[in-house]
């Protein structure tokens, strides 16, 4: 809430045009006071804010390609070549920038795209101190990184409730665009609870008008207090330049991973067992439901905290911890950042009488299946798939190094994307398009490449 002199203040920027239309102009600059009144500057609550955002850069070391000749062992020996593989470091300046959320302990907030695969970290400092950062921990669902530096004098921000933030509210980013150095925009919150946007796993943006171009990234996203409300995370821009919609990550969310990353190093999310979809005027329908909003649970899976809970396939769930749950990015975010053994209390209409139900959020457990369970040809491997959506296929976990599949040249870590030119997503899709006495034909990922393997 604002209070009553922030009040006064905007209202007297509404009628600063009109004074200066209708009054004399004594002299080229603005006075400093306008009708007996100071005029409204966010320049002293930046000053005290501007130190605690920061520049991030990396660098990588990458693989130099070597000459054919340089990897012949003989030649390597007659010329007395050291065995090892040569690198030279990329440097990447100005990648984005970070918050500082923690004085004592140095510790710096940003985005996980802008300091991954980095082997460097280096963070500058508004007063033009350099320093070398380390990694803490990483949310790459979520688009959250926590890393450390080691200094006296760092000025932090504080952080406010961003449940509280209001659509009209005044909002400020700060960061790096461009490499230019520290800037300053301003605008408006223009929507809360964007998700579905495909940006990241977990989305709960607060969009806003505020200029934020690349390099704003990880910056700080303030309001007129000088309070940390959000993360600057991206922007949508379809002639790539900025268009006026940026989006943040809320305040509260980026602490609640912020707890589990100092403590653990990453996120780990619990289950619910509950798949969910959207209610479409079809089905509100189809179910002659009163409740217009919420998520229709599709799918239970078996012995999960929902089955546990007694939830069932129809049931409309509307509110989850007290929050109003309008589509099924709702819950997936409110259980998504909840831990293993947190309760979820879970308010939903079965034929439309409203029931409440508590359940205690469990260990996400990895799907596995032995190889040879699923074609001959795959005895001595172990097949599961991935909890990360980064990686939609079928890992190959273990691979026997006496077994037909390390002979045909699949190794552990390889992600099978499509089996008999079916494309497959996880175990049970693999599944049903395996014939156990047929030919088996998969197409693996391994980094960045891909090729076809025969089974027979």
């Amino acid at each position: 809430m604002m209070n009553t002199k922030s009040v006064k203040q905007l209202f007297f920027i509404t009628l600063l045009p009109v004074y200066f239309c209708i009054a004399p102009i004594a002299q080229a600059g603005l006075p400093p006071y306008a009708d007996g009144q100071a005029l409204p500057s966010l320049a002293p609550m930046l000053e005290r804010s501007m130190p605690a955002v920061v520049n991030i850069s990396t660098s990588t070391n990458i693989l130099v390609s070597e000459n054919p000749l340089m990897q012949d062992p003989v030649f390597r020996q007659f010329f007395n070549v050291p065995n090892q593989q040569q690198q030279r470091q990329q440097q990447k300046n100005s990648l984005g920038s970070g918050v500082i959320i923690d004085s004592h302990q140095g510790l710096v907030l940003t985005n996980n795209h802008v300091i991954d695969k980095a082997d460097k970290i280096t963070v500058t400092l508004n007063d033009g101190r350099q320093l070398s950062a380390k990694l803490i921990g990483t949310d790459p669902e979520a688009d959250v990184a926590i890393i450390q530096i080691a200094a006296e004098n760092l000025t932090m921000l504080p952080i406010a409730d961003s449940s509280q933030l209001r659509v009209g509210d005044f909002v400020v980013a700060i960061g790096n665009p461009f490499g230019l150095g520290q800037t300053v925009t301003s605008g408006i919150v223009s929507a809360l609870g964007r998700s579905g946007l495909g940006i990241e796993g977990y989305e709960d943006f607060i969009q806003t008008d505020a200029s934020i171009n690349p390099g704003n990234s990880g910056g700080a996203l303030v309001n007129l207090r000088g309070e940390l409300v959000g993360m600057n995370t991206a922007i949508l821009a379809p002639n790539g330049g900025n268009v006026g919609i940026g989006f943040a990550i809320p305040a509260n969310m980026i602490m609640t991973i912020k707890e589990s990353l100092v403590k653990h190093g990453e996120v780990r999310r619990g289950l619910l067992g509950v798949t969910t979809q959207d209610l479409t005027p079809e089905l509100v329908n189809a179910f002659n439901l009163k409740n217009k909003q919420g998520a229709a649970i599709s799918r239970i899976e078996s012995n999960s905290p929902a089955a546990k809970a007694g939830l069932e396939p129809g049931d409309i769930i509307v509110a989850a911890n007290g929050r109003p749950i309008k589509s099924s990015h709702d819950i997936r975010n409110i259980v998504g950042l909840m831990q293993i053994g947190d309760k979820v209390e879970l308010e939903y209409f079965r034929d439309n009488e409203k029931k409440e139900v508590t359940a205690t959020i469990g260990k996400q457990e990895m799907p596995q299946l032995a190889g040879e369970k699923l074609h001959r040809t795959l005895q001595g491997t172990l097949l599961s798939t991935p909890l990360k959506n980064q990686i939609e296929g079928v890992l190959m976990e273990k691979i026997d190094t006496a077994s037909n599949a390390w002979r045909a040249g699949l190794r552990p870590g390889d992600v099978i994307v499509s089996a008999n030119r079916y494309r497959v997503r996880n175990l049970e899709e693999l599944q049903q398009v395996v014939d156990p006495n047929g030919a088996l034909l998969i197409n693996i990922q391994r980094g960045q490449e891909g090729f076809f393997v025969v089974l027979k």
